[in-house]
C-alpha cells in the first residue's frame, strides 16, 4: 500500500472540545468533536494535566469508529504555543515535547496536540508534525512593540483557520491570498482577530489583549489586575484559571456554552443579553484597531469559528462594523481539513516539513 493510500490522523485539541478527523487522501473518512464540559475541565488546575483524559478520548473514538490505527501514515497535530516558528509543517520531535513539557508556554488546549500525537505516534513508527501552528509569526516589527521594554508581543492566535478562511475567500473573489487585506475575527472558546496584508498576517490581537470569550477575560484593566495579584486573596494558578478557563462568559454567566447564552437572552434574561452584547463590542472594537493598521485599505471583514454560527452574535457586530469594508461570515473551522491537507503534503513529497530546533 502506497503511502498516501494510508491514513491521515488529525488532532485539534480547542479550549472546550478535542477534534479529531481522519482522511484518505483528500477524502474526509471521520470527524468528531468531543466536547469537554466545564465541569469536567474544572478538575485539572493546568492545561497540561488533561493529557491522559484527552488522549484516551482520542483513542476511544478511533476505537469506536473502527479505526486501525495500524493503517495510519502521519498525525498531524494543532501546533501550539511554541516560540515563534514560519508557517508550514514542522516535526514533532523531543526537543518540542520538552519545550512544551517546561510548563513555561502560555496557557493553551492546542499545546495539547503535539503530546498526544507524538504519544500515539511512536509505538507505530509514523512521523507527527504540526502545522501552521498557533505561534505562527508574520508581524510586522513595529506591530512586536508593547509598550513595556521587558515584554515582546508575541503572534500567538488561530493562525491555521485564518489563513485556511483567508485563501478560500480569496479563491471565491477569484483572486488570490496574496493580493487582498482581510481582517478575521475568530469566535471560538478563545477570540483572536488578525489582519492580513498582501499574504502575510501583519498584526493581530490575541486572546488575552482583546475581547473577552466564552472563558477567557481577554484584555482587562491592567492596573486592577496587579491589586488582584497581590491582594493576597489569590495564588498563582487561581488568577491564571480567573484570565483563561474561568474568564469571560464563564466569569459572568457560568457557562462557557454561547448556545445557552442566547437561550437565556430569548427567554428575557437581561443581564444574559448585556454580557453577550459586551463580547460583541469588544470584537467590533477590536476590528476597529486593526482596520486604522490597514489604513482602512480593508477588502473584507471575514468573521469566522463556531460562534459565528450564531445569527444574533455577528449581526451585532456588523451593525458596529459594516462601514469598514464587506463582511462575510464562515461559520465554524476548517482545521482539521487544513491540517489534514498539509500532512497529505508531506506525505506526497509536495512539501518538506522542517525538524524543530
Amino acid at each position: 500500500m502506497n503511502e498516501e493510500d494510508k491514513l491521515i490522523l488529525v488532532i485539534n485539541p480547542g479550549s472546550t472540545s478535542t477534534k479529531i478527523g481522519v482522511y484518505k487522501n483528500e477524502s474526509e473518512i471521520l470527524c468528531k468533536g468531543i466536547e469537554h464540559s466545564a465541569e469536567e475541565l474544572s478538575k485539572y488546575s493546568k492545561m497540561l494535566e488533561q493529557f491522559e483524559m484527552r488522549r484516551d478520548a482520542v483513542l476511544d473514538c478511533l476505537e469506536e469508529n473502527d479505526i486501525d490505527r495500524g493503517q495510519l501514515s502521519i498525525i498531524v497535530a494543532r501546533g501550539g504555543t511554541l516560540p515563534p516558528i514560519d508557517a508550514g509543517a514542522v516535526y514533532v520531535n523531543d526537543e518540542m515535547i520538552k519545550v512544551i513539557k517546561s510548563g513555561a508556554l502560555a496557557e493553551h488546549a492546542s499545546n495539547l496536540a503535539a503530546l498526544i500525537g507524538k504519544n500515539i505516534a511512536d509505538p507505530l513508527g509514523i512521523p507527527v508534525i504540526i502545522y501552521d501552528g498557533v505561534s505562527t509569526d508574520e508581524l510586522s516589527e513595529i506591530a512586536k512593540i508593547s509598550g513595556m521594554e521587558a515584554i515582546t508581543r508575541d503572534s500567538l492566535t488561530h493562525a491555521l483557520n485564518t489563513k485556511a478562511v483567508a485563501r478560500k475567500v480569496a479563491a471565491e473573489n477569484h483572486t488570490r491570498y496574496e493580493n487582498v487585506n482581510y481582517i478575521i475575527a475568530h469566535l471560538g472558546g478563545g477570540i483572536t482577530i488578525s489582519l492580513h496584508k498582501k499574504g502575510k498576517m501583519i498584526d493581530i490581537i490575541s486572546d488575552d489583549e482583546g475581547p473577552f470569550s466564552p472563558e477567557r477575560a481577554g484584555r482587562v484593566p491592567c492596573r486592577r489586575l496587579i491589586e488582584l495579584c497581590y491582594s493576597g486573596k489569590y495564588d498563582y494558578n487561581t488568577m491564571r484559571k480567573m484570565l483563561r478557563g474561568k474568564g469571560g462568559l464563564v466569569s459572568y454567566l457560568g457557562t462557557n456554552n454561547a448556545v445557552e447564552v442566547e437561550k437565556r437572552i430569548k427567554a428575557g434574561d437581561e443581564e444574559a443579553k448585556l454580557i453577550y452584547q459586551a463580547m460583541a463590542y469588544q470584537i467590533a472594537k477590536g476590528i476597529g484597531e486593526l482596520n486604522v493598521v490597514a489604513k482602512g485599505k480593508i477588502d473584507e471583514v471575514i468573521i469566522t469559528g463556531g460562534i459565528a454560527h450564531s445569527r444574533m452574535m455577528t449581526d451585532w457586530i456588523k451593525d458596529y462594523v459594516s462601514f469598514i469594508a464587506p463582511i462575510t461570515i464562515v461559520p465554524g473551522e476548517n482545521e482539521l481539513e487544513s491540517l489534514a491537507l498539509g500532512g497529505l503534503r508531506v506525505v506526497r513529497g509536495e512539501e518538506k516539513a522542517r525538524e524543530y530546533k
